[in-house]
């Protein structure tokens, strides 16, 4: 069945509209941390799939950190275990802790793998722990009504450094690394780190040209709701600053800025609930959300 004369000239201003991005990002590297309902929803699982695998093809290098937090309460809640939540961080005891390294190392990083890998891409599953990839320190968080003025959330870490020379190994392999948040410490232990925070630090670690973060919401809003865009740092600090960005939005913010003031070129918060967020982002001249730079 041919193309209407319409629909043909729509796919036609498409690829010309992509093709002056794809010129500009090939042989760049994008980190995209992959969460959210494109983590959970089957048509926009697959449409992340093939998203990234369009982007090895023209010579993009995706490197992909996954979450996993419902996946993770959901298996724990099967345990009869109950999920504890301090400043939106899970406790993670030592028996809490096996279970994020199953959910998150295991089954929801194996299934992003075969997932591309069935859209033909070549996808490869980390953690942290493979290839001293990610080394972290443990995370505590202060409170005035604690006695020693800090809470014991256990293996819950931040990144103390990444030794990304596996990461380049795969790339320059024509894979497409997949990562989960797990770091290990000098003491041997495994910590559960947020993957906002492993996603910013591993684009400041690979130079890359952009960091793209999917969320569950159009991006950065003003106080009318509107879409903010275009945004410097400068101009970020001061909606921080005026109380626009705050609550569940400012850790996305604050490891955005990080990374483009560590020499990322640009950081993208997009709606992830949309079908191609990510070649969407890419590859047209409006975008889909929140871009600083």
């Amino acid at each position: 069945m041919s193309l209407t004369p319409d629909a043909a000239t729509n796919v036609a201003r498409v690829l010309t509209e992509a093709l002056p991005y794809i010129r500009r990002f090939r042989n760049k590297t994008v980190v995209i941390k992959y969460g959210g309902n494109a983590m959970v929803d089957a048509e926009l699982k697959q449409s992340f799939a093939r998203d990234v695998v369009l982007m090895k093809t023209v010579g993009i290098n995706p490197v992909v950190v996954h979450g996993g937090g419902p996946q993770i309460g959901s298996l724990l809640a099967r345990l009869g275990k109950e999920s504890q939540f301090v400043s939106g961080m899970r406790v993670t005891d030592s028996e809490t802790m096996d279970v994020v390294e199953m959910v998150l190392g295991g089954l929801v990083n194996k299934e992003i793998v075969n997932l591309i890998n069935r859209h033909g891409g070549s996808a490869v599953g980390l953690t942290g722990k493979d290839g001293d990839l990610i080394r972290a320190r443990k995370l505590t968080i202060n409170a005035s009504d604690a006695a020693d003025g800090a809470i014991d959330i256990g293996h819950v870490g931040e990144v103390e450094s990444i030794d990304a020379s596996v990461v380049d190994m795969l790339v320059h392999g024509n894979f497409i690394p997949v990562i989960a948040p797990i770091g290990v410490g000098e003491d041997g232990r495994s910590y559960n780190i947020n993957a906002d925070l492993v996603a910013g630090k591993m684009a400041e670690v690979l130079r890359a040209e952009k960091l793209i973060l999917l969320t569950n919401t159009k991006g950065l809003l003003s106080k009318e709701g509107e879409l903010l865009t275009g945004l410097t740092t400068v101009r970020v600090d001061e909606l921080i600053a005026d109380g626009t960005i705050h609550g569940g939005m400012l850790p996305k913010i604050r490891c955005a800025l990080e990374a483009v003031r560590s020499g990322v070129t640009s950081s993208h918060i997009i709606d992830g609930r949309v079908k191609h967020a990510v070649m969407v982002e890419l590859f047209t001249d409006e975008g889909i959300g929140t871009l600083i730079r």
